[in-house]
């Protein structure tokens, strides 16, 4: 396994580590002497950093692989959903503010799932990145607000408010690419037709019939 896919790997082992560093009521809130907000922040910090890292590797180091492009995004959605479900257990953020990121993150993966079944590949919003980028302020700014300073509490509800947002632009965003998809099936069946010439060959490159010789006569 490759340092990319390493670093992967590693930010799912750190998911479950996070909920309980939140979740579990400590004696006086502490860990080995420090709050446990900051430890929980501390290793919220790290598991993004590697979300930034093992991309940048993978890119940099040409060690792009399969496995790499299906658990990356897996382990952004694993850790985001484990930090927001816990940040309302800890009544630090609305509910439904989450359900609503949790619910257009599921729904874009449905929409995608569908896209790529009919042979077309819906690329990434560029809102994604900003929606993301404001999650981890939010998780962020929330846990260092409880027990610090509480300019971080009010800088992660504004984070919070710009990740429901961008998440809802973005959602219709991609549902509006995915009826361009639904509207024109033979642009999907163009596609499903190259690609099955693509992993055939030889039958797609047989000859053409000759046609038949004009036998010239004489008079």
């Amino acid at each position: 396994m490759n340092l990319p896919n390493s670093l992967t790997v590693a930010r799912i082992f750190l998911i479950p580590v996070l909920v309980v560093v939140l979740l579990t009521k400590f004696e006086g809130a502490v860990i080995f002497g420090i709050g446990k907000e900051l430890v929980g922040a501390a290793i919220f910090a790290v598991a993004a950093l590697t979300d930034w890292l093992d991309g940048y590797l993978a890119r940099r180091r040409h060690q792009v692989t399969t496995f790499g492009q299906l658990m990356d995004p897996l382990a952004d959605k694993l850790l985001i959903t484990a930090a927001l479900v816990s940040l309302v257990q800890m009544e630090l953020a609305p509910a439904w503010m989450v359900a609503i990121i949790l619910g257009r993150e599921l729904g874009v993966t449905v929409l995608r799932s569908v896209a790529y079944s009919r042979g077309v590949t819906i690329p990434a919003s560029p809102l994604g990145k900003v929606k993301m980028m404001s999650q981890v302020i939010a998780i962020l700014a929330l846990i260092l607000g409880r027990g610090y300073l509480q300019q971080f509490f009010i800088l992660g509800q504004i984070a919070l408010w710009v990740a429901v947002v961008t998440a809802l632009v973005s959602a219709a965003d991609y549902y509006r690419r995915f009826t361009r998809v639904r509207a024109h099936p033979k642009v999907t069946e163009l596609d499903a037709a190259r690609r099955r010439a693509a992993e055939s060959p030889r039958e797609a490159r047989q000859p053409p019939v000759d046609e038949p010789r004009r036998v010239a006569t004489r008079r």
